[in-house]
């Protein structure tokens, strides 16, 4: 009893024979039952017939098959990642360190593109995408519909959200408004008073929150501060260094113009000093920027920027649904983390007139 004689395990390798469960449960000498709780981590078998069943399967090169584990457990082992855009910089930074955290516990992201033909508008979340397919969902940045919150609720699913949060669920996020608020005082304290913005979008755009958030809590530091917003210098984009460049290039142009330009993301940023550059423009003798995000060239383009680290809140946003799953804590936390300023040579004192 135990174990097949060494010359039989052999034999079924070299054979490249499939094994199937029962066959370790013959060897093992236990129930089909006792195998497949001993493979899934379950309760009720002892560490010992657990540790003996292992073995085997080892030795016997038993797969649990996917399709039957799902089955059995009511569990695919697999979370939706529901993303506005998956070609972005951030976006697919999230993705990655979800779908690596996920990895490491034996389960895997599949991931639902929202993104539309048009930047202001987004595709819905639908039963078909999340219904007997996955165990959870974690949503980056997504303004949840209420008829969407209302589907994860009837499918039983927790969710996780990162950036803008789904009331009721937990969440990771930073502290856009105090985010800004370092970015602007920053400049402030070069001497800068003329100071202008990019990143406005249109309300109803696909992830409307970070950008109105980021833009609200520049005109409250503009204002506490007691500087004037000039609404002018106030410029739209759709996140992109291509159309930031593009809609800095008049604003720039101009004699009356901002001595540093507050963008709400790197990338933006990235494409303010381009524009400023080709505009004959030196940064930051004759022009301060400064991002957020601290994107993955802003190190070697020198951007001053304010940092947040986020794959960390990928990371994070993966371990929240992983404990709501085996329900070791409660599904509802909020977690803010933390960003801090990166000074680097696109910011400098105010020009002398």
């Amino acid at each position: 009893m135990g174990c097949w004689p060494a010359a039989r395990r052999a034999d079924r390798t070299e054979e490249n024979v499939i094994s199937t469960i029962t066959d370790v449960a013959r060897a093992a000498g236990v129930s089909v039952a006792t195998v497949s709780r001993a493979l899934r981590g379950l309760d009720r078998v002892s560490p010992e017939t657990r540790q003996r069943v292992l073995e085997v399967a080892e030795e016997l090169h038993y797969v649990a098959s996917p399709t039957a584990t799902s089955l059995a457990s009511g569990r695919t082992r697999v979370v939706a990642v529901v993303a506005p855009f998956l070609t972005r910089w951030f976006f697919a930074t999230l993705v990655s360190a979800i779908e690596k955290e996920l990895r490491s516990h034996g389960h895997h992201a599949i991931l639902f593109d929202l993104e539309d033909d048009s930047y202001d508008q987004r595709l819905p979340l639908t039963q078909n995408m999340l219904w007997k397919r996955v165990d959870g969902v974690i949503t980056l940045n997504v303004p949840m519909e209420q008829e969407e919150v209302d589907l994860v609720d009837r499918l039983g699913l927790p969710l996780v959200a990162i950036g803008s949060a789904v009331p009721g669920r937990a969440c990771v996020r930073i502290d856009d408004g105090a985010t800004m608020r370092t970015a602007v005082e920053h400049l402030i304290s070069l001497g800068h008073r003329r100071i202008g913005y990019i990143g406005d979008v249109p309300r109803n755009v696909a992830h409307v929150q970070t950008p109105q958030d980021r833009l609200t809590a520049f005109r409250a530091t503009m204002a506490e501060a007691g500087l004037e917003v000039v609404e002018d210098w106030i410029l739209g984009s759709d996140w992109t260094a291509e159309a930031a460049a593009r809609d800095s290039a008049i604003l720039l142009s101009h004699a009356e113009r901002p001595t540093a330009v507050v963008a709400a993301s790197d990338e933006m940023a990235i494409g303010v000093r381009e524009s400023a550059r080709k505009g004959g423009l030196r940064v930051p003798e004759d022009l301060s920027v400064i991002g957020i995000d601290d994107y993955v060239l802003s190190g070697v383009l020198g951007l001053t920027t304010v940092r947040q680290d986020v794959a960390a809140q990928g990371r994070e946003a993966a371990v929240l649904l992983l404990r709501a799953l085996t329900g070791e804590e409660p599904a509802l936390e909020q977690v803010v983390m933390p960003t801090e300023l990166v000074v680097r040579e696109s910011t400098g004192p105010v020009p002398v007139s």
